[in-house]
C-alpha cells in the first residue's frame, strides 16, 4: 500500500506564495486522480483542488480560483500545489489525497491521505 506526503508548509504573510508539495511512495498513484483538501481549526476538511491522472483536467474549489494551481509531475510521482495572494483565512493543515477517481476526489470519498502540512498565514 502506497503512502502519500507533504512537503512545503510553513508560516508566510499575507499576500505571498507557498508551494505545497505531495510524494508518492510504495506505490507511483501515476493513474489516480490526485487532489488537496484543508482543514481550519474548527472546521471540518474540504476540498481545494484535483487534478486527473493524465493532467488533462483540473478543478478547483471557488476560493481556490485565480489563486492556487494545483499541477503534477508524473515522473516524479509528485502532485504540487501552488498558493498565491495567501490570506489569513487561508490558514489550515493542508492535505493530499489520491483516488483513481476524479469525482470520489473531489466528494472525499474513501480516499487515500497524506498526514498533512500546516499552513499558516499572518495579517
Amino acid at each position: 500500500q502506497g503512502q502519500l506526503v507533504e512537503f512545503g508548509g510553513g508560516l508566510v504573510q499575507a499576500g505571498g506564495s507557498l508551494t505545497l508539495s505531495c510524494a508518492a511512495s510504495g506505490r507511483t498513484f501515476s493513474n489516480y486522480a490526485r487532489g488537496w483538501f484543508r482543514q481550519a481549526p474548527g472546521k471540518e476538511r474540504e476540498f481545494v483542488a484535483a487534478i486527473s491522472w493524465n493532467a488533462d483536467h483540473t478543478y478547483y474549489t471557488d476560493f481556490a480560483k485565480g489563486r492556487f494551481t494545483i499541477s503534477r509531475d508524473t515522473a516524479k510521482n509528485t502532485v504540487y500545489l501552488q498558493m498565491n495572494s495567501l490570506r489569513p483565512e487561508d490558514t489550515a493543515v493542508y492535505y493530499c489525497a489520491a483516488h483513481r477517481s476524479v469525482p470520489r476526489i473531489v466528494q472525499g470519498d474513501d480516499l487515500t491521505w497524506g498526514q498533512g502540512t500546516q499552513v499558516t498565514v499572518s495579517s
